[in-house]
């Protein structure tokens, strides 16, 4: 082969080469599809496992959360929940389908057997997503924690409405400032998360995943049993700052699978 052919050869592979290239990354990002609440549509909870080869759990996962917390049994071993909380700096971002307050420095931990697990951020649901002896409440604040190696803790209070809730009212004009804007993160300065803490010593306990893809199970769980009380103007505010078609973020039940639900109440007898 001449020279001048193979150079001509390989200036038109190159090109090739450059004019493919967009298209692959254009391709990518619309593969890249976001998970919805909807029920029986495209990107539904019944089809997030579909929409990403990591998201497979969703699907094919025995542990799954959120779940009806009905059949509990008595465990008073369990004790006391074991956690405390700091003022720590923060940042509020939209996610689009929630809204997370991102703790940036030390904001506490939760013990659970000899463990402690870093208060990392926390976010709301509307409606709850676990629901109790069949119940649905209006909402469910999720407190997440980690150990630094990928184990999960998450609290959950459930909301009914009624009176405002002290710890939203302070995050109401942050709120606000970042209503519709996607993935825009807004700092909120110092967050007491101790304002968010459950005034109830009731829980329930269970081996679960998270609520959202990619649904990564052995996270524990934790869940008041009493309800606190939100405004149902604070619930409008959340539902409103979330993208169309979040309102209603919560994951439908999932199966329980013959998973131990635990419940903890205190010994009138001992306190």
């Amino acid at each position: 082969m001449h020279s001048s052919t193979r150079a001509r050869l390989l200036l038109a592979a190159a090109v090739l080469l450059l004019s493919a290239a967009p298209a692959a990354r254009a391709q990518e990002t619309d593969d890249e599809r976001k998970f919805g609440y909807v029920p029986g549509t495209e990107n539904g909870p019944g089809n997030w496992s579909r929409l990403d080869p990591r998201w497979a759990k969703c699907n094919t996962g025995n542990m799954q959360s959120p779940i009806d917390l009905s059949h509990e049994r008595l465990m008073r071993n369990l004790g006391y929940l074991d956690y405390s909380y700091l003022p720590a700096e923060a940042s509020m971002v939209n996610r689009g389908h929630d809204i997370e307050v991102k703790f940036m420095g030390n904001a506490g931990r939760v013990v659970i057997n000899g463990k402690a697990y870093k208060l990392k951020q926390l976010h709301w649901h509307t409606p709850s997503e676990h629901t109790v002896n069949g119940r649905r409440y209006d909402m469910e604040l999720h407190l997440v924690h980690d150990d630094g190696n990928s184990n999960t803790v998450v609290i959950g209070n459930l909301y009914q409405i009624g009176n405002p809730d002290p710890f939203l009212l302070m995050l109401e004009p942050f709120i606000r400032r970042i209503a519709d804007t996607k993935d825009r993160s807004e700092p909120i300065g110092v967050v007491d998360p101790q304002l968010a803490k459950s005034p109830d010593a009731v829980y329930y306990r269970y081996m679960g995943s998270l609520t959202t893809p990619p649904c990564t199970e052995g996270v524990i769980w934790t869940v008041f049993k009493r309800a606190q009380t939100v405004a149902q103007y604070q619930l409008d505010l959340l539902r409103e700052a979330v993208a169309d078609g979040y309102e209603n973020n919560a994951r439908p039940l999932q199966k329980v699978n013959n998973r131990n639900i635990s419940i903890f109440i205190p010994d009138p007898k001992k306190d």
